[in-house]
């Protein structure tokens, strides 16, 4: 994600992240990691870095980045064939590409040449506008014989071009057929027949210390393969530093590099079990890749409609502990008053939300939601993300000792509104 590089500010989102540390800062509220999380395109302005905690944009070369070893995979386990790797690529292989994207900029003067007094002085030696092409590379696979194709909306953002070389050496022009960027899932469609495509797995089913394979175009050197295993499932986007993002990811320690974006992360049958797309920057063996479970969620949503409706409730929690409950309660600036243990803290509640419009209140603890007890602000943001919009969902509040019973409807996700 990195080289990448996005010249525009990316906007967080928070409002609908339905996350405990989206846009709340505390002095009791648990701090972020402070990582570096870099996107894993690269050479263009389409991706960008996301520091946790933060919603600032980091921008590096490639030629930059202190590209490291991670630790070896682990023995084989007994009667493992030891070239299944080998099977594995050349299975997957055909279907994985190289998606290269462009875009024109034009360059914009500082608004002190609009000046009329400014101009005279300069007269002929005004600079004029320029434009500038900006070019990315990524990855993708091939979901359908007719010429779907899965990749990150990182890699493929704002680009006027799209081409998509298969490793057989043939070059389609793509189209993108949308893109969500709360998700960083996109599709995008080449005119072909008879496409070499992947299996997809369960990711729902995955367990760490499963192998972990990645096959991608890191750096410009395409088809690289590397192996790993599943370092961990299920890492919230608030603690590996996207907090702008709405997925649960799966961690791994396979190799993967700017380039490796959009590309598969495969099981030792050869299934794909997630989409790569993050790494963090200047640690070691610590890669995030999408759950294909949620990419193919999305990417059906984008290829019949070209767009993704989120439900959200517009609230800002943390999940209680009896240490945090202490800790409000003792902060005189909280402004706060907790009596309960355990449970889902609102701290905030978004103006005209769905929530706001539920009666929902700052210092409510969330017990149940949709018939399920509830202890972190992940399992509040499952819950929403899986309900739709605009049918009730129910839930069991304790609002100054008092039980109460609440349905709200979530809305889809304003992505252009901000917490204030």
């Amino acid at each position: 994600m990195q080289n990448e590089s996005r010249d525009r500010e990316h906007p967080s989102n928070s409002i609908s992240h339905n996350t405990a540390d989206a846009k709340y800062h505390k002095p009791w509220r648990k701090a972020a990691a402070s990582l570096s999380l870099v996107l894993l395109g690269s050479g263009m302005t389409l991706a960008g870095g996301y520091m946790a905690g933060h919603s600032q944009q980091v921008s590096e070369n490639a030629s930059n980045l202190a590209v490291s070893r991670v630790n070896a995979a682990p023995p084989l386990p007994a009667g493992t064939d030891p070239n299944f790797v080998i099977q594995v690529v050349q299975k997957v292989g055909p279907a994985v590409v190289r998606i290269d994207s462009s875009r024109t900029v034009k360059t914009q003067l500082p608004d002190e040449f609009n000046d009329p007094l400014f101009q005279r002085f300069f007269g002929s030696q005004m600079p004029e506008q320029q434009n500038r092409v900006e070019r990315g590379t990524g990855s993708g696979f091939i979901i359908s014989a007719d010429g779907r194709i899965l990749t990150n909306a990182h890699v493929v953002d704002g680009a006027d071009t799209v081409t998509v070389t298969l490793k057989d050496g043939r070059s389609f022009k793509g189209k993108v057929l949308g893109k969500d960027e709360l998700t960083d899932v996109a599709v995008v469609k080449i005119q072909a027949e008879n496409l070499p495509l992947v299996a997809l797995g369960n990711s729902d089913q995955l367990q760490p210390g499963e192998w972990a394979i990645a096959i991608g175009n890191p750096l410009g050197l395409d088809n690289t393969v590397t192996t790993g295993i599943i370092s961990a499932t299920g890492r919230s986007s608030n603690l590996i530093g996207a907090p702008d993002k709405r997925v649960e990811y799966i961690q791994t320690d396979a190799a993967i590099n700017p380039g490796n974006s959009g590309g598969p992360l495969l099981n030792s049958r050869g299934q794909v079990i997630a989409m790569n797309t993050a790494i963090i920057q200047g640690a070691q063996g610590l890669g995030f890749a999408i759950p294909i479970n949620t990419a193919q969620r999305i990417s059906s949503q984008l290829i019949a409609t070209g767009k993704v409706e989120h439900p959200y409730l517009g609230i800002q929690m943390v999940g209680l502990t009896p240490q945090l409950k202490q800790n409000i309660n003792s902060d005189p600036n909280s402004g706060l008053s907790v009596n309960e243990d355990k449970g889902v803290l609102v701290v905030k509640v978004v103006p005209n939300s769905p929530a706001a419009k539920a009666g929902i209140r700052a210092g409510d603890v969330i017990q149940t939601l949709g018939g399920q007890a509830v202890t972190d602000a992940s399992s509040v943001q499952k819950a929403v993300e899986n309900s739709q919009v605009g049918s009730d969902l129910r839930m069991e509040l304790r609002r100054n000792g008092q039980n109460l019973n609440i349905a709200v409807q979530p809305g889809a996700f304003p992505t252009q509104t901000q917490v204030q």
